[in-house]
Protein backbone atom coordinates (compact mmCIF):
# COMPACT_ATOMS: atom_id res chain seq x y z
CA UNK A 1 0.00 0.00 0.00
CA UNK A 2 3.01 2.59 0.86
CA UNK A 3 4.51 1.93 -2.49
CA UNK A 4 1.15 2.23 -4.17
CA UNK A 5 0.40 5.58 -2.24
CA UNK A 6 4.47 6.59 -3.94
CA UNK A 7 3.60 5.87 -7.06
CA UNK A 8 0.28 7.83 -6.91
CA UNK A 9 1.90 10.84 -5.96
CA UNK A 10 5.02 10.33 -8.19
CA UNK A 11 2.80 10.21 -11.02
CA UNK A 12 0.75 13.36 -9.99
CA UNK A 13 4.31 14.85 -9.28
CA UNK A 14 5.06 13.95 -12.96
CA UNK A 15 1.59 15.22 -14.25
CA UNK A 16 2.34 18.84 -12.73
CA UNK A 17 6.09 19.24 -13.89
CA UNK A 18 4.87 18.62 -17.32
CA UNK A 19 1.65 20.34 -17.20
CA UNK A 20 3.26 24.27 -18.54
CA UNK A 21 4.83 22.78 -21.14
CA UNK A 22 1.68 21.62 -21.93
CA UNK A 23 -0.52 24.86 -21.86
CA UNK A 24 2.51 26.25 -24.35
CA UNK A 25 2.17 23.99 -27.03
CA UNK A 26 -1.80 24.10 -26.82
CA UNK A 27 -1.25 28.02 -27.15
CA UNK A 28 0.88 27.65 -30.10
CA UNK A 29 -1.26 25.42 -31.54
CA UNK A 30 -3.92 27.53 -31.12
CA UNK A 31 -2.32 30.58 -32.46
CA UNK A 32 -0.94 28.82 -35.43
CA UNK A 33 -4.93 27.60 -36.69
CA UNK A 34 -5.73 31.54 -35.56
CA UNK A 35 -3.13 32.95 -37.59
CA UNK A 36 -4.80 32.73 -41.47
CA UNK A 37 -7.99 34.53 -39.96
CA UNK A 38 -5.86 36.87 -38.18
CA UNK A 39 -3.61 37.55 -41.32
CA UNK A 40 -6.03 37.57 -43.74
CA UNK A 41 -8.40 39.95 -41.13
CA UNK A 42 -5.80 42.06 -40.74
CA UNK A 43 -4.68 42.78 -44.53
CA UNK A 44 -8.25 42.66 -45.78
CA UNK A 45 -10.40 44.55 -43.46
CA UNK A 46 -8.78 45.72 -39.81
CA UNK A 47 -5.64 47.78 -42.39
CA UNK A 48 -8.56 49.38 -45.07
CA UNK A 49 -10.48 50.52 -42.93
CA UNK A 50 -7.81 52.20 -40.64
CA UNK A 51 -6.72 53.72 -43.78
CA UNK A 52 -10.08 54.37 -45.20
CA UNK A 53 -10.39 56.48 -41.66
CA UNK A 54 -7.46 58.38 -42.10
CA UNK A 55 -8.59 59.20 -45.22
CA UNK A 56 -11.60 60.50 -44.54
CA UNK A 57 -9.93 63.32 -41.95
CA UNK A 58 -8.06 64.67 -44.88
CA UNK A 59 -8.55 66.09 -48.81
CA UNK A 60 -7.26 63.83 -50.75
CA UNK A 61 -9.23 63.26 -53.93
CA UNK A 62 -8.38 60.39 -56.59
CA UNK A 63 -5.88 62.87 -58.09
CA UNK A 64 -3.57 62.40 -54.93
CA UNK A 65 -4.13 58.58 -54.15
CA UNK A 66 -0.58 57.77 -55.55
CA UNK A 67 0.84 60.77 -53.54
CA UNK A 68 -0.70 60.01 -50.22
CA UNK A 69 1.44 62.54 -48.14
CA UNK A 70 1.11 65.38 -49.94
CA UNK A 71 -3.08 65.50 -48.81
CA UNK A 72 -3.26 68.00 -46.32
CA UNK A 73 -5.23 67.04 -43.03
CA UNK A 74 -8.96 68.63 -42.31
CA UNK A 75 -10.01 66.86 -39.00
CA UNK A 76 -13.95 66.72 -38.91
CA UNK A 77 -14.84 68.83 -42.03
CA UNK A 78 -15.35 66.29 -44.31
CA UNK A 79 -18.05 64.97 -42.01
CA UNK A 80 -19.64 68.31 -40.93
CA UNK A 81 -19.69 68.53 -45.48
CA UNK A 82 -21.48 65.30 -45.70
CA UNK A 83 -24.16 65.52 -42.86
CA UNK A 84 -25.04 69.39 -44.74
CA UNK A 85 -25.28 68.11 -47.82
CA UNK A 86 -28.54 67.98 -49.12
CA UNK A 87 -28.19 64.78 -51.49
CA UNK A 88 -26.67 62.80 -48.49
CA UNK A 89 -29.47 63.69 -46.35
CA UNK A 90 -32.13 62.75 -48.80
CA UNK A 91 -30.00 59.23 -49.28
CA UNK A 92 -30.33 59.23 -45.74
CA UNK A 93 -34.06 58.99 -45.51
CA UNK A 94 -34.18 56.61 -48.72
CA UNK A 95 -32.23 54.49 -46.99
CA UNK A 96 -34.15 54.74 -43.29
CA UNK A 97 -37.25 54.14 -45.61
CA UNK A 98 -35.69 51.02 -47.02
CA UNK A 99 -35.74 49.89 -43.63
CA UNK A 100 -38.63 50.62 -42.68
CA UNK A 101 -40.18 48.84 -45.39
CA UNK A 102 -38.26 45.62 -46.10
CA UNK A 103 -37.07 44.35 -42.68
CA UNK A 104 -40.89 43.70 -41.66
CA UNK A 105 -41.76 42.29 -44.87
CA UNK A 106 -38.33 39.77 -44.46
CA UNK A 107 -39.74 39.42 -41.12
CA UNK A 108 -42.78 38.65 -41.08
CA UNK A 109 -43.20 36.50 -44.67
CA UNK A 110 -39.67 34.72 -43.60
CA UNK A 111 -41.54 33.86 -40.27
CA UNK A 112 -44.61 32.78 -41.70
CA UNK A 113 -43.05 30.53 -44.08
CA UNK A 114 -41.47 28.99 -41.64
CA UNK A 115 -44.23 28.15 -39.26
CA UNK A 116 -46.07 26.83 -42.80
CA UNK A 117 -43.03 24.51 -43.57
CA UNK A 118 -42.33 22.96 -39.67
CA UNK A 119 -46.12 22.47 -38.76
CA UNK A 120 -48.36 22.66 -42.26
CA UNK A 121 -46.58 21.55 -44.50
CA UNK A 122 -45.54 17.71 -44.66
CA UNK A 123 -44.43 15.98 -48.03
CA UNK A 124 -42.01 17.75 -49.76
CA UNK A 125 -40.98 20.03 -47.10
CA UNK A 126 -37.03 20.22 -48.46
CA UNK A 127 -38.60 20.83 -52.11
CA UNK A 128 -40.63 23.90 -51.07
CA UNK A 129 -37.69 25.05 -48.29
CA UNK A 130 -34.90 24.91 -51.43
CA UNK A 131 -37.44 26.69 -53.56
CA UNK A 132 -38.08 29.36 -51.48
CA UNK A 133 -34.00 29.69 -50.60
CA UNK A 134 -32.89 30.13 -54.56
CA UNK A 135 -33.08 33.68 -54.65
CA UNK A 136 -30.71 34.10 -51.92
CA UNK A 137 -27.86 32.03 -54.13
CA UNK A 138 -29.38 33.41 -57.30
CA UNK A 139 -27.09 36.16 -59.53
CA UNK A 140 -28.21 39.37 -58.54
CA UNK A 141 -27.39 40.76 -61.95
CA UNK A 142 -29.11 38.43 -63.58
CA UNK A 143 -31.75 38.27 -61.59
CA UNK A 144 -32.36 42.43 -61.92
CA UNK A 145 -32.16 41.89 -65.28
CA UNK A 146 -35.13 39.65 -65.65
CA UNK A 147 -36.77 42.24 -63.33
CA UNK A 148 -36.20 45.50 -65.52
CA UNK A 149 -36.86 43.60 -68.62
CA UNK A 150 -39.93 42.05 -66.88
CA UNK A 151 -41.31 45.51 -66.10
CA UNK A 152 -40.37 47.55 -68.74
CA UNK A 153 -43.07 49.71 -70.33
CA UNK A 154 -42.71 46.80 -73.84
CA UNK A 155 -42.18 44.36 -70.69
CA UNK A 156 -44.64 41.41 -70.14
CA UNK A 157 -46.37 42.51 -67.27
CA UNK A 158 -47.00 45.43 -68.93
CA UNK A 159 -48.64 42.84 -72.29
CA UNK A 160 -50.03 40.78 -69.58
CA UNK A 161 -51.91 44.70 -68.21
CA UNK A 162 -52.75 45.27 -71.65
CA UNK A 163 -54.75 42.17 -72.40
CA UNK A 164 -57.36 43.12 -69.63
CA UNK A 165 -57.43 46.58 -71.20
CA UNK A 166 -55.54 48.51 -68.36
CA UNK A 167 -52.55 50.93 -69.34
CA UNK A 168 -49.14 49.95 -67.52
CA UNK A 169 -47.36 52.55 -66.21
CA UNK A 170 -43.61 53.18 -66.40
CA UNK A 171 -42.56 51.10 -63.54
CA UNK A 172 -39.05 52.39 -63.47
CA UNK A 173 -39.40 55.69 -64.57
CA UNK A 174 -42.22 56.79 -61.27
CA UNK A 175 -41.04 57.25 -57.98
CA UNK A 176 -43.56 55.23 -55.87
CA UNK A 177 -43.25 52.30 -58.29
CA UNK A 178 -39.47 52.96 -58.56
CA UNK A 179 -39.68 52.10 -55.21
CA UNK A 180 -41.47 49.69 -54.80
CA UNK A 181 -40.03 47.40 -56.74
CA UNK A 182 -36.45 47.56 -55.49
CA UNK A 183 -37.99 46.92 -51.84
CA UNK A 184 -40.07 44.02 -53.58
CA UNK A 185 -36.66 42.53 -55.76
CA UNK A 186 -34.82 43.56 -52.09
CA UNK A 187 -37.59 41.33 -50.04
CA UNK A 188 -37.65 38.63 -52.66
CA UNK A 189 -33.60 38.04 -51.97
CA UNK A 190 -33.85 37.77 -48.40
CA UNK A 191 -37.17 36.28 -47.47
CA UNK A 192 -35.64 32.81 -47.67
CA UNK A 193 -32.50 33.34 -45.14
CA UNK A 194 -35.03 34.60 -42.60
CA UNK A 195 -36.98 31.51 -43.64
CA UNK A 196 -34.19 29.47 -42.64
CA UNK A 197 -33.21 31.09 -39.45
CA UNK A 198 -36.88 30.94 -38.18
CA UNK A 199 -37.35 27.42 -39.33
CA UNK A 200 -34.06 26.34 -37.35
CA UNK A 201 -35.30 28.19 -34.06
CA UNK A 202 -38.25 26.57 -34.69
CA UNK A 203 -37.42 23.27 -34.15
CA UNK A 204 -35.71 23.72 -31.36
CA UNK A 205 -38.97 23.88 -29.29
CA UNK A 206 -39.97 21.19 -28.12
CA UNK A 207 -43.02 19.33 -29.40
CA UNK A 208 -44.31 18.58 -25.98
CA UNK A 209 -44.57 22.13 -24.93
CA UNK A 210 -47.09 22.98 -27.71
CA UNK A 211 -48.88 19.43 -26.39
CA UNK A 212 -49.29 20.77 -22.57
CA UNK A 213 -50.43 24.05 -23.86
CA UNK A 214 -52.94 22.04 -26.06
CA UNK A 215 -54.28 19.79 -23.42
CA UNK A 216 -54.75 22.99 -20.91
CA UNK A 217 -57.25 24.42 -23.52
CA UNK A 218 -55.20 26.97 -25.62
CA UNK A 219 -55.69 27.71 -29.07
CA UNK A 220 -53.49 28.46 -31.96
CA UNK A 221 -52.74 31.72 -31.56
CA UNK A 222 -52.14 31.29 -27.66
CA UNK A 223 -50.07 29.40 -28.40
CA UNK A 224 -48.18 31.30 -31.04
CA UNK A 225 -47.97 34.35 -28.89
CA UNK A 226 -47.21 32.36 -25.49
CA UNK A 227 -44.62 29.53 -26.81
CA UNK A 228 -43.23 30.32 -29.93
CA UNK A 229 -42.52 34.06 -29.89
CA UNK A 230 -41.06 34.33 -26.19
CA UNK A 231 -38.84 31.04 -27.27
CA UNK A 232 -37.89 32.14 -30.50
CA UNK A 233 -36.39 35.52 -29.22
CA UNK A 234 -32.81 35.04 -29.96
CA UNK A 235 -33.69 33.87 -32.99
CA UNK A 236 -35.79 37.54 -33.73
CA UNK A 237 -33.15 39.47 -32.68
CA UNK A 238 -30.29 37.23 -34.65
CA UNK A 239 -32.80 38.01 -38.04
CA UNK A 240 -33.49 41.71 -36.97
CA UNK A 241 -30.10 42.84 -36.64
CA UNK A 242 -29.23 41.17 -39.87
CA UNK A 243 -31.52 42.01 -41.93
CA UNK A 244 -31.36 45.74 -40.48
CA UNK A 245 -27.79 45.92 -41.19
CA UNK A 246 -28.30 44.42 -45.14
CA UNK A 247 -30.69 47.41 -45.63
CA UNK A 248 -28.72 49.83 -44.26
CA UNK A 249 -25.80 48.76 -46.42
CA UNK A 250 -28.71 48.16 -49.51
CA UNK A 251 -26.91 49.16 -52.32
CA UNK A 252 -26.70 46.38 -55.47
CA UNK A 253 -31.18 46.67 -55.58
CA UNK A 254 -31.18 50.10 -56.66
CA UNK A 255 -27.55 50.31 -58.04
CA UNK A 256 -28.69 47.46 -61.11
CA UNK A 257 -32.39 48.06 -61.20
CA UNK A 258 -32.74 52.46 -61.33
CA UNK A 259 -29.31 53.90 -60.72
CA UNK A 260 -30.69 55.42 -57.90
CA UNK A 261 -33.55 57.36 -60.02
CA UNK A 262 -35.88 58.37 -60.51
CA UNK A 263 -34.62 62.23 -59.52
CA UNK A 264 -32.54 59.49 -56.81
CA UNK A 265 -35.52 58.63 -55.09
CA UNK A 266 -34.43 55.38 -54.74
CA UNK A 267 -30.53 56.69 -54.01
CA UNK A 268 -29.39 54.71 -50.64
CA UNK A 269 -26.27 55.89 -48.60
CA UNK A 270 -24.04 52.95 -50.00
CA UNK A 271 -24.78 53.93 -53.42
CA UNK A 272 -24.20 57.61 -52.80
CA UNK A 273 -20.89 56.95 -51.68
CA UNK A 274 -19.99 54.46 -54.52
CA UNK A 275 -21.32 57.86 -56.98
CA UNK A 276 -18.83 60.41 -55.00
CA UNK A 277 -16.03 57.84 -55.02
CA UNK A 278 -16.72 57.78 -59.04
CA UNK A 279 -16.49 61.48 -59.21
CA UNK A 280 -13.07 61.37 -57.77
CA UNK A 281 -13.69 63.34 -54.42
CA UNK A 282 -12.29 60.50 -51.94
CA UNK A 283 -12.12 62.29 -48.84
CA UNK A 284 -15.93 62.61 -49.21
CA UNK A 285 -16.95 59.58 -49.87
CA UNK A 286 -14.97 57.96 -47.18
CA UNK A 287 -16.58 60.25 -44.57
CA UNK A 288 -19.96 59.12 -45.67
CA UNK A 289 -19.33 55.27 -45.57
CA UNK A 290 -17.71 56.09 -41.76
CA UNK A 291 -21.27 57.98 -41.29
CA UNK A 292 -23.32 55.02 -42.57
CA UNK A 293 -20.57 52.49 -40.25
CA UNK A 294 -21.79 54.60 -36.70
CA UNK A 295 -25.41 54.76 -38.10
CA UNK A 296 -25.10 50.35 -38.40
CA UNK A 297 -23.62 50.30 -34.96
CA UNK A 298 -25.89 52.85 -32.91
CA UNK A 299 -28.76 51.07 -34.18
CA UNK A 300 -27.58 47.33 -33.73
CA UNK A 301 -26.65 48.22 -30.43
CA UNK A 302 -30.15 49.60 -29.58
CA UNK A 303 -31.97 46.19 -31.12
CA UNK A 304 -29.43 44.38 -28.88
CA UNK A 305 -30.79 46.59 -25.91
CA UNK A 306 -34.42 46.79 -26.65
CA UNK A 307 -34.55 42.85 -28.16
CA UNK A 308 -31.92 40.78 -26.29
CA UNK A 309 -32.85 42.42 -22.66
CA UNK A 310 -33.96 39.93 -20.19
CA UNK A 311 -37.81 40.98 -18.97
Amino acid sequence: MPSASLREAGSSVSRRSRHPSTDVTQRRTAWLFVAPFLVLFTVFQAAPIVTAFAMSLTDITSRELRHPLSVDFVGVQNFVAVLSDPTFQQALLTTGMFVVLCVPICIGMGLLLAIVLNQGVRRLRAFFRAVIYVPVIANIVAASVIWKYAFSPTGPVNAALAQVGVDGPSWLGQPPTAIALVVALSAWRNIGTCMVLFLAGLQTIPEEIYEAAAIDGAGTWQKFRSITVPMLRPTVLLVTVLMTVAFLNIFEEPYLLTAGGPVSTTRSVALWTYQKFGFGVTHIAMAGSFILLIAIAVVSFVQFRVIGREK
